[in-house]
């Protein structure tokens, strides 16, 4: 896969013509696609590996275009995404399509097909964190990566055995709320839901999403100073890879706060019972004897920020900061 360091530079002329002139437009995936394709200055992200690791959104503003192949419909789809900067703050707009080919290795095909559909994300150039942590919701997303796609953390599915679809061991895919106590986690191998090998699917109007991992824009070839920077979460912080260089010196993945809990779960009155397995996100438990806090965050050479690792809670578990509204999404 190439290598690929975002430019140090500000919005090209296209994209802040484009964008600033009219909102509803960045709200028009095809819009979006027309105003890269005639920006002379894009660049193809088709597959790339990033390697920018500076923590200010104004660094990844420019315009780019990917291909991405759908492995079950057997289609070509364009990838759009523009990074702009205007007073203080940077805009992430996207047609919702991944820069790499999608739906393969998924237990089942997609319950709806991919679709692009255009969004606009308001990012703060200097994030600050709230007085308590935010808690993940399904009305908002957690993260827009640079290639223009959402990380979505939640899942619909709980244990509810009374629900419509129940399955034997009373669990449902959809339709549950995200405080509901237990709430299965997608990224669980016990889970079912159809996933491909970038941990991502679509939503029921078809925006393609990843609930942890992207399998992309990252690798375990860190540079010198860790993984890459991939996006921006909903509070403004940077979302990195799995690789950090440690107080040591040390380029190694960062390990996580949580811990699988031990014992037996409650059984009756709307309880699973059965052993702690990972199943559900309340399967764990936050110890603390990791790197990350929380939410999975951590604060590396003064700057704060969220990091992808292979481990619950995968990418983020609550939002250090004040989430933008910009990141709200659609009902499930």
């Amino acid at each position: 896969m190439p290598r690929y360091s975002t430019p140090m530079a500000v919005a090209t002329a296209a994209a802040v013509f484009l964008f600033s002139a009219s909102a509803s437009l960045a709200q028009d995936a095809e819009e979006i696609l027309r105003a890269v394709e005639s920006d002379p200055d894009s660049v193809d992200m088709t597959d790339v590996i990033l390697t920018g690791t500076s923590p200010d959104c104004a660094d990844y503003a420019q315009s780019s275009i990917s291909e991405a192949n759908d492995l079950q419909q057997n289609r070509t789809f364009t990838g759009a995404v523009i990074v702009s900067v205007e007073d203080g703050a940077c805009t992430v707009t996207s047609n919702g399509i991944p820069n790499h080919s999608f739906g393969g290795g998924s237990k089942r095909p997609f319950a709806t097909p991919i679709a692009a559909i255009g969004k606009r994300f308001d990012i703060p150039r200097s994030p600050k964190a709230a007085g308590a942590p935010t808690a993940l919701s399904h009305g908002r997303y957690e993260a827009i990566l640079l290639n223009g796609v959402v990380i979505d953390i939640l899942s619909a599915g709980c244990y509810n055995p009374d629900g419509r679809r129940a399955d034997r061991n009373g669990n449902v895919l959809a339709g549950c709320a995200a405080n509901d106590p237990w709430l299965i986690d997608p990224m669980s191998p016990l889970a079912t839901f159809a996933e491909d090998d970038h941990h991502g699917h679509t939503q029921p109007d078809g925006r393609y999403h990843y609930h942890g991992n992207p399998m992309a824009l990252f690798d375990d070839d860190p540079g010198p100073d860790g993984s890459p920077l991939i996006g921006f979460a909903a509070d403004g912080f940077p979302v990195y890879g799995s690789y950090f260089k440690d107080a040591d010196g040390t380029v190694r993945k960062a390990v996580s706060g949580y811990a699988l809990r031990s014992g037996e779960r409650p059984s009756g009155a709307g309880n699973p019972g059965g052993a702690y397995d990972g199943l559900y996100r309340a399967d764990y438990e936050f110890t603390g004897e990791g790197d990350l806090d929380e939410c999975n965050g951590m604060t590396v050479n003064g700057s704060y920020g969220y990091y992808v690792i292979d481990a619950f809670p995968w990418a983020i578990a609550c939002l250090k900061g004040t989430p933008d509204r910009s990141f709200s999404a659609g009902r499930r």
